[in-house]
């Protein structure tokens, strides 16, 4: 009797506009990747699917917004490795939990970084670089957007998996760390492959890697870090459709298998390789397993980095 009226709910849903919480500002990756997720499931549903994009401490505020709001599917948000593996690794005190607040629904994305270098650079492969690196320990610099970062958390990364010592340059924000290191200032880059991969093709940088365990389909010649001699290395910038923790698994289900049937349409396909996005489909039961893997992984890179947040 008391599950009743949750399950009159799932089979009515939806029945009224959804709210899908955005944790960065607007023009962002997230923001671009949404928009025709959202269109394809208004058109699916027969209901709209409104973005609502609250930033704030570097997803923090949109996260605790979405962690408090109704159990009942009709607010939903975008959670990314950011908002739940890095940011929980780096900071206790975070309004919300990662993995206890929220219910996953479906992978969304990937977004690998490319690991370039400016010319000078005498390495034209990951493996030189590595050699290079071995023979100049911390004289050889990296760029990212900030500590705590998937690009900085790139660096770490492969700092670790080849016992060598890189130099970690932040920038508040990726476009003034590109201009250094396309004037020479610093060496090397783990960048976006949609801001990095222009200035590879006019040779002002040479790509070395890309940091997912497959290729990008935006950069298909470009080798991963895995088949470089890395097994299993992955730095990778996700997105997934997250629920408050308590909402009712047939609607977390029902939202499961509209998002994967927006995705695997091929013009949404093709829309998303162009941007440089690699498609990710899953169950919600893979998906919570993956969160909480990269969770554990960032947690003791941290730890044993020894990492601390500005």
């Amino acid at each position: 009797m008391c599950g009743a009226p949750l399950l009159a709910q799932a089979q009515t849903y939806p029945n009224k506009p959804i709210r899908f919480i955005l944790p960065f500002a607007a023009g962002g990756a997230g923001d671009i990747m949404m928009r025709p997720l959202a269109q394809k499931m208004t058109e699916q549903w027969g209901q709209s699917v409104v973005l609502d994009s609250r930033s704030g401490a570097s997803g923090a505020v949109g996260l605790q917004i979405a962690a408090h709001a109704s159990a009942d599917g009709y607010t939903l948000a975008m959670g990314t490795a950011s908002t739940h593996a890095i940011n929980p690794a780096l900071h206790r005190d975070l309004p919300y939990d990662a993995i206890r607040d929220f219910a996953a629904i479906a992978s969304l994305i990937s977004i690998p970084n490319v690991l370039v270098a400016h010319p000078s650079v005498p390495a034209r492969s990951l493996y030189e670089l590595i050699q290079l690196a071995r023979a100049r320990p911390g004289q050889l610099s990296y760029a990212s957007n900030g500590t705590g970062t998937s690009a900085h958390m790139a660096g770490e990364m492969l700092a670790r998996a080849a016992d060598i010592k890189l130099l970690h340059v932040p920038y508040k924000g990726a476009g003034i760390g590109v201009i250094d290191v396309l004037g020479g200032h610093v060496q090397l880059l783990f960048g976006g492959i949609p801001t990095t991969l222009p200035h590879v093709q006019s040779g002002k940088l040479k790509s070395l890697a890309v940091t997912g365990l497959q290729r990008s389909t935006a950069a298909p010649t470009v080798p991963t870090v895995a088949e470089s001699g890395y097994p299993g290395f992955e730095v990778v910038q996700w997105f997934g459709a997250f629920a408050p923790a308590k909402t009712p698994r047939d609607i977390v289900l029902k939202v499961n298998a509209e998002i994967n049937r927006a995705m695997a349409l091929p013009e949404m396909r093709d829309a998303y390789a162009r941007q440089g996005f690699d498609i990710r489909l899953s169950t919600p039961e893979a998906f919570a397993e993956y969160v909480k893997a990269e969770l554990s992984k960032w947690s003791r890179v941290v730890k044993e980095a020894g990492i601390h947040a500005d």
